[in-house]
């Protein structure tokens, strides 16, 4: 049986010592025992001319929420327009168990995000500003662990402040340097709305005060679930909400996303990762799936993570229409 949690709606799974053991559990009791192939009718497009990756059995993995499965469909269905015969194992729960069976051979492929390499995985506190930097960094480090890190999207799944209409029309807040002003000129102006994890993470709301000189009293910080936080900002219960940048309730919802003007929040560039063994093997993977990432924006990744999250659509599917309608595949 394949191990899964419920999907939570395009975030992240940012791991504290806890949650980072007992996903090792996990991944060593229960991720990659089972899957089933992927037999999508598909042919090459403008992706898998030829049919470079013909012989070859692949496994992809990915996370269990939305955005990492559309991601690991996409990769999938590309492989197999290629040639390949693919096992699918998506829906690993947590980021541990996936990551484990890229770097153990269980899995060969998956889409992974650069700050959760950099900061979970790696071990480093301080992310780096520069998204090609990040990428370059995590790319070199992983070298030694067998992992090989193919071109990045400009995907950027990170943290955000967003606001309602009514209230963005009210405080014409666009950065988080406003916000920051808001919050001492105007005190009562300022509440948030945002995840417990993010309330207490160094790269969260802490971190995140502290870069922008920001005072927010706890008594106008209300902790809830994410999808809640949605609902309620976009309600005008609370003047900002925790988001995350590629999240389709951002669209369906009409929030205003605030920039994040100094660069706090770690960059999550959503980029390939290939099992190093694999890869030398079957260098064409890189030719196959660079097409499709250099294809992937925060935009692209609004639209169709709300086909799952807002319009009830399955994963797999929004990622086969997509890759269709871009011509990757027939």
């Amino acid at each position: 049986m394949r191990c899964r949690r419920r999907r939570r709606p395009v975030g992240r799974v940012r791991c504290t010592a806890g949650c980072l053991a007992g996903a090792l559990v996990l991944a060593s009791g229960c991720g990659l025992t089972s899957g089933s192939p992927m037999v999508d009718d598909v042919s090459p497009g403008s992706i898998g001319q030829g049919e470079p990756l013909k012989g070859a059995r692949l496994t992809v993995t990915s996370k269990s929420f939305t955005e990492n499965l559309i991601l690991g469909a996409m990769m999938g269905i590309a492989l197999q327009a290629a040639g390949a015969d693919v096992l699918d194992r998506t829906g690993i729960q947590g980021s541990i168990g996936s990551r484990e069976a890229i770097r153990n051979g269980d899995a060969d492929a998956m889409y992974e995000y650069t700050g959760t390499a950099w900061i979970t995985y790696q071990g480093n506190s301080e992310p780096i500003t520069d998204p090609r930097g990040q990428w370059e960094a995590v790319r070199d480090a992983d070298v030694r662990n067998g992992v090989t890190w193919l071109p990045p999207s400009r995907l950027n799944n990170t943290y955000a402040l967003a606001m309602n209409q009514a209230n963005f029309k009210k405080y014409r807040t666009r950065t988080l340097s406003e916000v920051a002003a808001l919050s001492e000129s105007d005190p009562a102006a300022v509440t948030l709305c945002v995840e417990g994890e993010f309330a207490n993470r160094a790269d969260g709301l802490p971190g995140m005060q502290k870069a922008y000189g920001m005072d927010v009293p706890a008594s106008r910080i209300t902790q809830m679930d994410t999808g809640i936080i949605y609902t309620e900002t976009a309600k005008g219960s609370c003047t900002y909400g925790e988001v995350f940048t590629t999240d389709g309730r951002i669209k369906s919802m009409n929030l205003v996303v605030m920039e994040d003007d100094k660069k706090f929040f770690p960059n999550y560039n959503a980029a390939p990762v290939v099992n190093t063994r694999t890869f030398e093997k079957w260098p064409a993977i890189a030719d196959v799936i660079d097409p499709v990432t250099a294809k992937l924006d925060n935009t692209v990744a609004q639209d169709l993570n709300a086909k799952v999250d807002v319009d009830g659509e399955d994963p797999h599917q929004v990622a086969l229409d997509w890759m269709k309608e871009q011509g990757f595949v027939k």
